[in-house]
């Protein structure tokens, strides 16, 4: 199974240049673009693409999928930001490696807190490494500037340095608005066009828009070849 979900990812050309991907809500970079090593997801407030922002309704429950190109031990936390793209990063704390030198990883779960020095949420913390899907609920506000950030800590090469560009984090995000003029109805179509940075489709689980419509392209090949080999299953 594994081998098959190695070679289906392969067929999409630069696939390897993101190490995570968000799937749903769209990514704001396609799969070949976009620096994952910036605490910012690439350039700080940069110029929103309206092709690539969805929309959900305040205090929506949405489901959050992911794919996860290069395999690193670690886990993956999703936070919510309503004025743009400055988070905090998760702090360091005193533990030890196996090896019994400090390794500084990160180890309370900080769902739920809001980080006093730019007001981002930690929707969700901790969330287990092979996971590729979860649900998050949003905040009850609306905002036209709002990101979504999802990042990959990652624990194989000790110890945990905490700066902005930092060698333990990979970062991806997704522009968003909360709006209550959102239908009830979402659009289906495809999460994410793949390599050619167009960028379509809409929340998968029936909830929220993405503007532009659909397309096709090499992500539409791939889910389906992800889906013969078991998207749903861990993959270890």
């Amino acid at each position: 199974m594994r081998s098959a979900l190695i070679l289906a990812l392969s067929l999409v050309p630069g696939v390897a240049a993101a190490h995570i991907h968000l799937v749903q809500p769209l990514s704001r970079t396609d799969l070949t673009t976009g620096d994952q090593k910036e605490q910012y997801c690439g350039v700080l407030n940069q110029v929103r693409n309206p092709a690539r922002v969805t929309t959900y309704k305040p205090g929506e429950m949405i489901t959050v999928n992911w794919m996860e190109t290069i395999n690193h031990t670690g886990w993956f936390r999703i936070a919510f930001q309503p004025t743009g793209d400055v988070f905090g990063i998760p702090p360091a704390s005193n533990g030890m490696a196996g090896n019994g030198t400090a390794s500084n990883y990160p180890t309370e779960n900080r769902t739920g807190m809001v980080d006093a020095a730019n007001g981002s949420i930690v929707l969700a913390d901790r969330i287990a490494d092979g996971t590729l899907t979860t649900t998050v609920t949003l905040p009850m506000m609306e905002c036209n500037n709002c990101t979504l950030q999802f990042i990959q800590v990652m624990t194989d090469k000790p110890p945990y340095t905490v700066d902005a560009l930092s060698d333990d984090i990979y970062f991806n995000c997704a522009d968003i608005t909360l709006s209550n003029n959102v239908p009830d109805a979402g659009m289906v179509g495809t999460p994410d066009a793949g390599n050619d940075g167009s960028g379509s489709g809409s929340n998968m689980n029936g909830g929220g828009e993405v503007s532009g419509g659909c397309s096709t392209g090499n992500a539409t090949g791939l889910l389906a070849l992800l889906g013969l080999v078991g998207l749903r299953r861990r993959r270890r």
